[in-house]
């Protein structure tokens, strides 16, 4: 039976302790802390204290967190490896590139700037080259890209939700797209994991990044690389360390042998810390639901639209919930003082350029962004009376 609204709010929310204290709707730059995650976190320095030296554990902690992520995304453990960020990931694919005389990269003025960044600094170095479009109401359909796709494009690099104001993309569009054009589609996903279903057996996704520490519920320190199998194969990264090797305990240091599937793309010691948390983290969103956590984000969503527009302030997200993600932004006025304002009202909130974000989680309420809202006002009414 489903569980309701009240139930799930009851059930969950004594697990994030801050909650008795603040507002968090800062989930799209860091989740709270849960009990589950502290626990998990907790059983990594209790072995490490007692044991000293237990790799064979900790490597099974690894290589769970990664289990986990593939089981989010419908994939294969062995098609995800472990990074130490997203803009770690996104080095490793892109020094894999180019394949053949496949060199030119699409990609878009509204990535998150790591990706970005990393395309570019390839391109100056003569091993690529990128192209950056723009659409008006960030929202990036095939006809926005389909100008710049040529026969020399190998990656159609796009983001699922932006962190700018949560504007999200037709994944299945874009992989149609890409895929017609015999290019690659990679996703940045770290603004949308964790809040809706991604299933790479039904979104022919070629490859996906994200951190686990906004909505997965995660700390930093750690990313996953997810890389089709069949793709994984072809790509032969420069970024590369001994954990990309066959058998790193070989200890061969002029042989290089790719290790097989996405394998390849693990490079020096992985994250251990962190990858404990990111299990705990995971473990917690399988245990509410990834379909329950997409219908409460959903009603939450409208919500904050709504309640945007009902107090006549500047709305940067879609209105239409189906074509944004949890992040609801708002133009203001100097939107790091906003953040700080908010913060001393005890409301956890994220400044983003000119907006300031509200993003709540599975365990958000109505009423939080009601004080959220009207502490905008506020602030808003303080500022204009200066």
């Amino acid at each position: 039976m489903m569980k309701t609204k009240r139930s799930l709010l009851h059930e969950y929310r004594s697990l994030f302790p801050i909650l008795e204290e603040k507002i968090h709707l800062g989930n799209c730059s860091q989740s709270p802390q849960s009990t589950p995650v502290l626990a998990a976190i907790d059983e990594y320095l209790s072995n490490w204290r007692s044991v000293g030296m237990d790799w064979d554990f900790w490597m099974e902690g690894v290589e769970q967190a990664k289990a986990s992520f593939a089981r989010l995304i419908n994939a294969d453990p062995s098609e995800v490896a472990v990074a130490g960020s997203v803009s770690d990931a996104a080095s490793m694919i892109a020094s894999a590139f180019p394949l053949g005389n496949q060199r030119h990269v699409v990609t878009t003025v509204d990535e998150f700037p790591t990706v970005g960044q990393v395309w570019n600094a390839h391109a100056r170095r003569g091993w690529l080259d990128v192209d950056f479009v723009s659409a008006a109401d960030r929202i990036y359909t095939p006809s926005v890209f389909e100008p710049h796709i040529t026969s020399q494009t190998g990656v159609l690099s796009v983001h699922h939700v932006g962190y700018y104001n949560g504007a999200k993309q037709d994944l299945n569009e874009l992989a149609s797209l890409a895929h017609e054009h015999h290019a690659l589609l990679f996703v940045d996903a770290y603004q949308s994991m964790g809040t809706c279903v991604i299933d790479v057996q039904k979104t022919p996704i070629d490859i996906l990044v994200s951190g686990n520490l906004k909505y997965l519920l995660g700390m930093p320190g750690i990313a996953f690389l997810y890389v089709r199998k069949e793709v994984a194969e072809r790509l032969e990264p420069a970024m590369t360390g001994w954990f990309g090797r066959q058998n790193p305990f070989h200890f061969d240091a002029k042989n290089l042998d790719y290790a097989a599937s996405a394998g390849r793309f693990n490079t020096g010691t992985p994250p251990v810390l962190a990858a404990f948390a990111a299990r705990g983290g995971m473990d917690l969103i399988f245990d509410v639901g990834l379909e329950r956590i997409e219908r409460r984000i959903d009603e939450l969503s409208a919500y904050a639209v709504q309640g945007v527009q009902a107090r006549g302030l500047d709305l940067a997200s879609p209105e239409d919930i189906t074509l944004k993600g949890a992040n609801t932004a708002i133009r203001v006025s100097n939107a790091h003082d906003v953040e700080v304002f908010l913060m001393e009202k005890s409301i956890i909130a994220s400044a983003r350029g000119d907006v300031i974000r509200l993003a709540p989680h599975f365990f958000s309420t109505e009423a939080e962004l009601d004080r959220a809202l009207d502490a905008i006002c506020e602030r808003n009414g303080q500022h204009r009376a200066h």
